[in-house]
């Protein structure tokens, strides 16, 4: 079964997975030179953040962007290693990305089990809220007393979402496994060994610079990056036409091909960003290392403009925020206002499903 797709013919979503296993083997040499291009100098930037402050305070900030840019591409190794597809032994990608995790301030065993529910259950509305975005649907905001509507208003505001929500994210949400307390001791060893690495680092670079310097340069570097972060993983799964449903009518290979999107992007901001943008391929095939992403769309171009977003279009999923599914597509909250004014009555269902502790 094929159809059409904007490039040319788009294979049944469930054929994707055989068509995509080739890709799924790892360069080891490729890897170890993708992680010495990205450590190095995002280590070499933020001692030139530090050196900095010497002259003026405002270099230091401009110098923040490309360290948190580099700091991003070591969050998108550590999300390979989690998925195995970084290097061949299970083992060395664990480490790796256990110890990319001091610096990216993210639990590695933590963040890969939310990660994980994420991946199975991406676009099912029955079971939402583990790794992703809280996404209500019309009828469950309209049934929402007006305390809550107001209160997922905020949430879904741009400068919570990026701003103030990356943060407590990185530098509160991760100190402690929230949604995995009763999980057993290996969220708790993930995290508590992780905030211990973070806080011997941090004392050993205090006691070097000082406190004043290291929060100087550090903190710019923890926002960007994070609010980078986040954007990326909103607009891969929050822009107008993905898909959501009910879990008689989800299914994994046609959410993963048209609930994810292909987000592209100049070829910089796609290396510095592991190619994460090709995130319909991604869902499709995980094991994939971010380096053959690009090959995948070169050796089968149909895929290339599935769930097709640039920059540009991809600003407007900012304001997106409610799954409607009647008309099967995420609408803001001006939207849904004019839909009811223009309505006798609007829709009102009760929620299907209690939603889990988001990861965001």
């Amino acid at each position: 079964m094929t159809e059409k797709g904007a490039q040319g013919v788009v294979e049944d979503p469930r054929n994707w997975t055989r068509i995509l296993a080739p890709y799924r083997e790892t360069n080891v040499s490729r890897s170890l030179f993708e992680l010495l291009v990205t450590a190095a100098p995002f280590v070499m930037f933020w001692a030139l953040m530090w050196s900095s402050l010497a002259v003026g305070y405002w270099l230091c900030l401009l110098l923040a962007v490309p360290t948190a840019a580099f700091l991003m591409r070591l969050f998108m190794i550590q999300h390979d290693c989690g998925h195995g597809a970084f290097f061949r032994r299970p083992a060395t990608n664990d480490w790796v990305g256990r110890i990319i995790g001091v610096a990216t301030l993210t639990p590695y065993s933590f963040w890969l089990r939310a990660h994980a529910a994420h991946h199975a259950n991406a676009g099912n509305l029955d079971h939402r809220g583990m790794g992703d975005i809280i996404t209500l649907t019309t009828d469950e905001y309209l049934a929402l007393p007006l305390w809550s509507r107001a209160a997922y208003r905020l949430y879904r505001n741009p400068i919570v979402m990026f701003g103030l929500l990356p943060l407590y994210l990185f530098v509160l949400h991760y100190r402690v496994p929230v949604g995995l307390m009763r999980a057993g001791i290996q969220p708790w060893l993930s995290t508590m060994g992780t905030n211990a690495a973070i806080a011997g680092i941090a004392a050993a670079m205090i006691s070097l610079i000082g406190v004043g310097p290291f929060l100087l340069v550090q903190g710019p570097v923890v926002l960007v990056s994070a609010s980078i972060a986040v954007w990326f993983f909103y607009v891969q799964h929050q822009f107008e036409d993905t898909r959501w449903a009910h879990e008689e009518h989800w299914h994994f290979h046609e959410a993963a091909l048209r609930g994810s999107s292909h987000y592209e992007l100049p070829p910089v901001l796609a290396w510095f960003t592991g190619n994460i943008g090709v995130h319909h391929v991604h869902h499709l095939s995980s094991r994939i290392p971010f380096y053959r992403l690009p090959e995948v769309l070169r050796d089968h171009p149909q895929l290339a403009g599935v769930g097709r977003l640039t920059f540009l279009q991809s600003l407007r999923c900012a304001t997106l925020a409610l799954w409607d599914a009647e008309w099967q597509r995420l609408i803001s909250f001006r939207e849904l206002r004019v839909r009811c004014s223009t309505s006798s009555s609007a829709p009102i269902r009760s929620l299907s499903a209690p939603l889990k502790n988001s990861v965001t």
